[in-house]
């Protein structure tokens, strides 16, 4: 079965007709040209955005602040929905101690009391760390 061909908008360009392959010397057949428009406009666009590109300034701990803020916005949004859906009421016995709160509400404090022991460990580790290499610049 011979192959079909189309014209398109442009004389020079022949289109296979659909589930034939094109043939590789229709594409060795047109001379080269100039480049398209499309590719000459980008190519002034790349000019022009590195001359107009603005200076941006280098990242600071305010900077990562403000991002950190945002996430944390987010997560105590997460922690508000979540005790919202969860206010059904348990008994909490601790350490003799009793009483009745919310679901959501425990298992948030429960959260914090564990963050809290983390920071502590954390904090004397630092100290620790810090006495240590007190001692190490004095010795030197």
């Amino acid at each position: 079965m011979p192959e079909e061909r189309q014209a398109v908008d442009a004389p020079d360009v022949a289109v296979p007709a659909q589930g034939s392959v094109p043939e590789d010397h229709a594409l060795e057949d047109r001379a080269p040209a100039e480049p398209a428009a499309e590719e000459q406009l980008t190519a002034t666009q790349d000019v022009t955005t590195e001359v107009q590109r603005p200076v941006l300034p280098k990242r600071t701990r305010l900077s990562a602040t403000w991002v950190a803020l945002g996430c944390f916005s987010i997560l105590l949004l997460f922690a508000l929905i979540f005790i919202l859906q969860n206010g059904h009421s348990v008994d909490i016995s601790y350490l003799g101690a009793h009483g009745h709160l919310p679901l959501g509400v425990a298992l948030l404090l429960a959260g914090l009391c564990g963050a809290a022991l983390v920071g502590l460990a954390g904090t004397a580790r630092i100290l620790q760390l810090r006495n240590h290499a007190r001692r190490q610049r004095k010795q030197s």
